[in-house]
């Protein structure tokens, strides 16, 4: 299986071109987004090219392949715009004879996990990248597209059969893989 995974677009239509250019590109079984997709929000700057109706319209040309969780920045309104489902606070995916828990991270995250057997972790919310081994789980954060922290770089993960690539968006180069 092969996966592109995103996090915390925040309405950066430039983001969005991203994601659907490497969508072209990779062909992925599903892209997965793992909330805070058209809001800024009320702690975050506004993003360079921050065009939430842009972002929809980009976003609309690959729904079929989005699986997407709910952000702490979704509204209600936000499905009203999407037609791909944005609400549900978090998602289990079966891939590879792997679990991977999806969630955006406001609410579960590495501090407060779930109790349910999965192999993998993927969270968003930091917008700081993170990909590691704890145990027998594999955790990711694959940072903001749009408004990294920490000095890091807009970045994404790259899931195929079952190895892991945290990449820059700026070049593609690979920052960590696992």
């Amino acid at each position: 299986m092969k996966f592109l995974i995103f996090s915390d677009i925040h309405g950066c239509s430039d983001s969005a071109k991203f994601i659907v250019k490497k969508t072209e590109e990779e062909m992925p079984d599903k892209v997965l987004i793992l909330g805070d997709i058209l809001y800024h929000g009320p702690r975050n700057d506004i993003p360079q090219n921050y065009e939430p109706k842009r972002v929809i319209e980009e976003l609309e040309k690959i729904a079929p392949k989005i699986l997407a969780v709910r952000g702490n920045c979704e509204a209600e309104v936000d499905q009203m715009v999407l037609s791909f489902p944005c609400l549900s606070q978090e998602a289990l995916v079966y891939a590879d004879g792997n679990t991977i828990f999806l969630t955006h991270g406001h609410i579960y995250n590495e501090e407060n996990r779930p109790q349910m057997g999965y192999t993998h972790f993927f969270s968003g919310h930091t917008h700081l990248h993170v990909l590691k081994k704890e145990g027998e789980t594999i955790f990711l954060n694959p940072g903001s597209i749009s408004i990294p922290k920490g000095g890091q770089d807009r970045s994404y993960a790259l899931y195929i059969d079952g190895r892991i690539y945290l990449k820059r968006m700026a070049d593609d180069s690979v920052i960590q893989e696992i």
